[in-house]
């Protein structure tokens, strides 16, 4: 007779640590050491953010910046077309309310070579 006890156990344990490894990982994705109030006004300055950049960033670029705002630094982050747009977002971005700093993390794209 085949002892089956033994792959069972096995298997809890395995089931048992894969369920605590996602408790964990979810709880840490919810968890936040922001209050309440500071997530609002982080929301608030995001939304302002994107405001400002689609009446002053080319429109062709504003879909390629992700705009994440915490504890009142903002990021910017994604891919534009040249030097000045970057540059351009980034000062858009400092100039809204609320902003303690700005991580321009956008990319410029490299243009290809045109051969003659």
């Amino acid at each position: 007779m085949l002892n089956i006890e033994r792959p069972r156990k096995t298997c809890r344990l395995f089931l048992a640590a894969a369920a605590l490894a996602l408790t964990a990982m979810f709880a840490q994705a919810c968890n936040t050491s922001q209050p309440p109030n500071q997530q609002v006004k982080d929301s608030q300055i995001t939304t302002e953010v994107k405001g400002k950049l689609a009446t002053n960033v080319r429109a062709s670029s504003l879909a390629n910046i992700e705009v994440n705002t915490t504890n009142g630094v903002v990021t910017l982050v994604g891919q534009v077309e040249n030097p000045e747009v970057k540059r351009s977002a980034g000062e858009v971005a400092a100039t809204v309310p609320g902003v303690a700093r700005v991580n321009n993390n956008l990319q410029v794209a490299a243009t290809a070579a045109v051969s003659p």
